[in-house]
């Protein structure tokens, strides 16, 4: 019994052993051709030698790989064939246009008609024979006499007729000649013609391949030509383009050879596209009605040609593309004749019918990838559509920014006014509000319907419908009080649509987060709006502030809803200080209110989602507190130690410790600006606001870690101090500052020896003797000056002569106070 291995252990096995063989293939390939090469170079290396001997060891690959030919044979073969066709046809064309009166009429006839006979006759010998590359090439030659002969024949028989017409004509009996020669040189060639397709299609197959594509190329002139020749109108050229775009498609749905389908393809898509575009062009600038529809039936006519392709093309992309090609052409046509026939502010509103329209081809027989063309197409349409809305509503969102500028300059005539200021209004805004809420009624019915996009469905039709409420109230010109409450209400409905959302998805959605940001954007508009009025402004604020305020609790809208009511009140303080004439100081107290709220919320037991934002809410309102308190030295302290006090409370939560150290940062800052205010220029009182916490914080610290070290524990604290006021001692000529600064030392020098701390001893010890040295600089400057120039260095000597004699002592000394030292804590 055999056990077979499970498959994926089998491939692997297969795949092993086929690269096994390849390389063994490749490997037995260089030495065959080394092997061909050694026996070509023998005879005349060897000379007499037997030309069979080989040697039986192989060069290196390196060599072998130097003689390798850099161009294969069928290349060579291909570039001079295409070369010798080339010259040849320069020859013809010389000989047509430059030696032709050098003969009769009859000699040039015979001339030019036995060789364009015999050019095109050779080709089926050839093919015979088995050189098809040779005959690809002469017969491209044939192809590009019979053009010449054309050419002759209008210079002979036809020079009164005229250009256009005469080319219409010639190119279609070459187009058909082409094709029938092309047809007929694989009959003539027999069945001992080479094919690549096999036995059994070798009849129905070409042998030549260049005459066919290039009769298709050819047959996209002829109709186009002879419109142009009898002077038709640019309806008629449009569909000849059309008609010529229709007649490449069926080629090149129904012909067997991929060159011709491919030259059928690129003549389908460039006639159909200048047909579309000019139609295009002569339907959206029709002067009138009847115009429009003519060149709406032109529009039509692609767009059914286009649905045709779609329905019989095999490859699903591209019969999607073409579905798509359709609906928009349809549109195209339909808006064309609404333009010429209603006032311009509707075209858009009557595109984007003919748009959603397209949608019920999903109900019907139609192939899917038609089906799902022309979907594309509607959507595509309704894209264009909200996109010539996007104007108007950032000139509604943008607008309101200018009444910074000028707050409460008073009442305008109407909504509109208050919002457009300085920009012009658009005259095609009428229906704005109309496009837009058709569009999100689309997207309302794809949300309750498709399930696949139902989320992104749902939350386009809130923005659609959020952007037509807040640009209706300027199309309908609405009084000033009135826009003010519509946007409100939009307020007010956005953050319902959020609420249920939330119930109904039992959480945060996109739908949610989406609804809550509309309301917001709507509530900072409606404040900017609002600033044309002192009591419309802060009776507004009022109200967002209880809103935003009454929905932060909620879960899932608290964290945004909660810091836009802070952010509200912010604002509301601000305009309550500007309203009743207080200094922008004096408004700093007023807008600490709001921090104080953010901390008492954020202090909730429990924690909260909310907790974060608010906590950030604040943080921004103190700081807009501390710039408004800027200018006022004495004001800024208090606010500062204000803000201190808030975050000395918001430590006390176990989460937030490190807010202690922002307290105390803001306590000294706080104390430094008192003192600035009071021109106090003494270091100390800068210093020691920050000495004493830092002690205290640092005797806390060993209290509870007794392994802390003295560096770390009051080694910053008494820096701060006392560095400041040791360089403002040397500096200092009077007596009283040097004085405290030694007592000073000497008793941290001593808590230091009696605690066994390093810290204060080494640093009350360092402090104490450069005060000392101080004092007595200048009697050792006096004692200097009455000493021989021959004291110093003498004294000098004698130092280092004592210094090297006790030498041995000295480290013995130092290595005790080290020792002693080093038991300190």
């Amino acid at each position: 019994m055999t056990n077979l291995p499970p498959p994926a252990e089998e491939l692997r096995l297969l795949d092993a052993e086929l690269w096994h063989l390849d390389a063994r293939r490749a490997e037995l390939l260089r030495r065959r051709a080394w092997l061909l090469h050694t026996l070509r170079a023998a005879p005349a290396s060897r000379g007499g030698r037997d030309a069979g001997t080989v040697p039986s060891v192989p060069p290196d690959r390196d060599a072998c790989a130097a003689h390798r030919p850099e161009a294969t044979a069928p290349g060579v073969q291909n570039v001079l064939l295409v070369l010798g066709g080339i010259l040849l046809t320069v020859a013809a064309v010389a000989f047509t246009l430059v030696g032709w009166g050098q003969m009769g009429i009859v000699g040039r006839s015979l001339v030019l008609g036995a060789v364009t006979v015999g050019t095109l006759g050779a080709p089926v010998a050839l093919v015979r024979r088995g050189l098809a590359s040779t005959a690809e090439a002469v017969a491209g030659l044939g192809l590009a006499l019979t053009v010449l002969d054309a050419y002759a024949l209008h210079e002979v028989g036809f020079a009164a007729t005229g250009a256009l017409a005469y080319t219409a004509a010639a190119s279609a009996l070459l187009a058909g000649a082409w094709a029938v020669y092309g047809l007929a040189v694989g009959a003539m060639a027999g069945p001992g013609a080479p094919s690549t397709e096999g036995a059994d299609r070798r009849a129905a197959r070409p042998v030549l391949r260049l005459p066919l594509p290039v009769a298709t190329a050819t047959a996209h002139l002829p109709l186009l030509l002879w419109t142009l020749a009898v002077g038709a109108g640019p309806h008629t050229l449009t569909a000849v383009l059309l008609v010529t775009a229709a007649a490449g498609a069926t080629v090149a749905l129904r012909a067997p050879a991929v060159p011709v389908r491919v030259v059928a393809v690129v003549g389908s898509l460039g006639t159909g596209t200048a047909g579309v575009v000019w139609a295009v062009r002569l339907g959206w600038g029709a002067p009138d009605a009847g115009t429009a529809v003519r060149s709406a039936a032109l529009l039509g006519l692609a767009a059914a040609i286009a649905l045709v392709v779609a329905r019989f093309v095999p490859k699903p992309d591209v019969a999607v593309g073409a579905a798509l090609a359709s609906g928009l052409c349809a549109v195209a046509g339909a808006g064309a004749v609404v333009r010429a026939s209603v006032p311009g502010a509707w075209t858009v509103p009557g595109c984007l019918a003919c748009g959603v329209a397209l949608l019920a081809a999903a109900g019907t027989p139609l192939p899917r990838t038609s089906r799902r063309g022309l979907v594309l197409a509607s959507l595509t349409v309704q894209g264009l559509a909200v996109l010539w809305s996007v104007p108007l509503v950032a000139g509604a969102l943008l607008g309101p920014v200018a009444a910074l500028e000028r707050p409460w300059s008073g009442v305008p005539r109407d909504f509109r006014a208050a919002v457009f200021t300085d920009v012009p209004w658009p005259p095609y805004a009428t229906t704005v509000p109309l496009v837009l809420a058709v569009v999100a009624g689309v997207l309302a019915v794809v949300a309750r319907r498709g399930e696949d996009r139902r989320p992104t469905a749902a939350v386009g039709a809130l923005v659609l419908g959020w952007a037509a409420a807040l640009v209706s109230p300027l199309v309908l010109e609405l009084p000033y009080g009135a826009g003010l409450i519509v946007q409100g209400a939009v307020v007010v409905a956005a953050l319902g649509c959020a609420e249920r959302a939330r119930r109904t998805a039992g959480g945060t959605s996109p739908l949610v987060l989406t609804a809550v940001v509309l309301a917001v954007v709507t509530s900072v508009c409606l404040v900017l709006v609002s600033l044309a009025s002192e009591p419309v402004t802060i009776g507004v604020l009022v109200a967002l502030t209880l809103l935003f305020g009454a929905a932060g609790p909620r879960p899932g809208i608290g964290p945004f809803t909660a810091p836009a009511a802070l952010v509200h009140a912010t604002a509301l303080a601000g305009a309550i200080g500007a309203s009743g004439g207080w200094p922008p100081q004096h408004t700093a107290l007023l807008v600490l209110v709001v921090p104080a709220v953010a901390a008492f919320v954020a202090a909730r037991p429990g924690g909260s989602p909310v907790t974060v934002p608010v906590e950030g809410a604040g943080a921004v309102a103190g700081l807009l507190a501390l710039a408004l308190a800027a200018t006022d030295p004495p004001m800024l302290a208090l606010v500062l130690s204000l803000c201190g006090v808030l975050l000395a409370a918001t430590a006390l939560r176990p989460k937030r410790r490190p807010a202690a150290h922002a307290a105390a940062v803001l306590f000294v800052l706080a104390t430094w600006v008192r003192w600035a205010a009071w021109d106090v220029t003494t270091p100390e009182a800068y210093t020691l606001p920050v000495t004493v916490p830092a002690l205290v914080v640092g005797w806390i610290g060993r209290r509870r870690d007794p392994a802390l070290s003295s560096w770390a524990a009051y080694g910053a604290g008494l820096a701060v101090t006392l560095a400041p006021s040791l360089l403002a001692a040397w500096g200092d000529p009077h007596w009283l500052r040097p004085l405290l600064l030694g007592t000073a030392a000497l008793a941290v020098t001593l808590v230091g020896a009696r605690g066994r701390l390093q810290a204060p001893l080494a640093l009350g010890g360092v402090v104490l003797v450069l005060v000392a040295l101080h004092e007595l600089a200048p009697y050792v400057a006096q004692v200097v000056g009455v000493l021989p120039r021959w004291a110093p260095p003498a004294l000098a000597g004698l130092v280092l002569l004592a210094l090297g004699a006790t030498y041995e002592q000295r480290l013995r000394d130092a290595q005790r106070v080290r020792a002693v030292l080093g038991r300190f804590r």
